[in-house]
């Protein structure tokens, strides 16, 4: 627990008189945690995990069996655009913490193609599902909603999954989508998930 309160805290970027600000408890407090000298009683290692923003599990280092999923993915979306058809197979960084991951994608075609830079935040759960939210970053584009990947772990981790949400066709659209390393593997994943429509 020690060092993990190190780490996280130096993730997050606080201090500890931020950190101990945060879980209701003395800077000093936090120093003593953080170096064996004591463990908080359970009250405040739940108001630690939630300053950290981790699980009571992290904080015990516990999930040594957590996935690592950092670094360049390839996002895939089927969509419409004017009532038409649309695939759409974006690069995103991944930055992995825990039970969280952000990903987030330039704009590599343009805005009348249905590229668009977008960012969102995700929940691990249980090794198994990806779940949270996507926001566009160009002005002119309003797309935004939720997303779901259940993760295939056969060999490389893999996502197939749906989007919902506003998009260029109305405010409540959705499409399947994809998460892989590759560019090719987000397309095939795409195809599969369509041909499963039928």
């Amino acid at each position: 627990m020690p060092a993990i309160i190190k780490r996280r805290r130096s993730e997050l970027g606080y201090s500890q008189t931020e950190l101990g600000e945060k879980a209701g408890i003395t800077a000093r407090q936090v120093a003593r945690y953080e170096s064996g000298e004591q463990q908080p009683l359970l009250n405040v290692a739940v108001r630690i995990a939630t300053a950290l923003e981790i699980s009571l599990e992290e904080l015990a280092g516990r999930l040594n069996d957590e996935l690592e999923m950092s670094g360049e993915w390839w996002a895939g979306w089927q969509t419409t655009r004017d009532g038409q058809p649309h695939r759409a197979i974006q690069q995103v960084d991944a930055n992995h913490q825990g039970r969280h991951l952000n990903l987030s994608a330039e704009r590599t075609a343009p805005t009348t193609e249905g590229g668009f830079g977008w960012i969102g935040e995700f929940r691990l759960w249980d090794n198994e599902v990806l779940i949270g939210w996507y926001r566009g970053l160009d002005g002119e584009v309003t797309s935004k909603g939720s997303m779901y990947f259940a993760l295939d772990k056969d060999g490389e981790v893999t996502g197939r999954g749906r989007w919902v949400g506003k998009s260029f066709d109305g405010p409540i659209i959705t499409g399947h989508a994809s998460l892989a390393r590759t560019a090719e593997e987000a397309e095939a994943i795409l195809s599969r998930l369509a041909k499963s429509d039928q």
